[in-house]
């Protein structure tokens, strides 16, 4: 596959992979960083990627395991901003997302990128599972436990309304 290939899938999914980042870690520079990341391993292998079936899943994949490996590398510690940048919100009730968004970064990791992929991010079980390399029932048992805190924290109805399900 050619430089052209990889430059236009890129460029149609960096959006995406940006918020995806962004609701699995909640710095929009640190999300900027993994999808850099990402992209950059994606590259790397770009031109030995002719038969993978799903380039969408595979380069989620990439993206989710330097997530979940970020806090190995000793620079994941180092904070080099005061404050978050602020974030334009939207219309539809912004405190219920931002409240959200809070409590997603209460929860460990692995329960965080199965609620964001399963509720935020609409895939499957088997697809969750499939981007984080474990089981079905791993997926299932991570999506029960990090909903239950979700609920101790914010309660069913705000859960509703911030998912956009309410």
């Amino acid at each position: 596959m050619k430089d052209a290939e990889y430059t236009d899938f890129v460029s149609a999914r960096l959006e995406s992979l940006r918020r995806l980042a962004f609701l699995l870690c909640g710095d929009a520079h640190r999300a900027d960083d993994l999808v850099q990341q990402a992209i950059t391993k994606l590259y790397v292998r770009w031109r030995k990627l002719a038969d993978v079936a799903n380039l969408d899943q595979y380069l989620r994949t990439i993206l989710l395991r330097e997530f979940i490996d970020e806090r190995r590398r000793s620079w994941a510690k180092v904070r080099l901003v005061a404050q978050a940048p602020e974030a334009a919100a939207r219309s539809d009730d912004a405190a219920a997302r931002l409240d959200l968004r809070a409590a997603l970064l209460q929860l460990p990791k692995r329960q965080r990128a199965v609620v964001v992929l399963r509720f935020l991010s609409d895939l499957s079980v088997d697809d969750t599972a499939a981007a984080l390399g474990c089981s079905a029932g791993t997926v299932k048992s991570q999506t029960a436990d990090g909903l239950a805190k979700l609920r101790r924290l914010l309660g069913d109805e705000l859960i509703a309304v911030a998912s956009g399900r309410g």
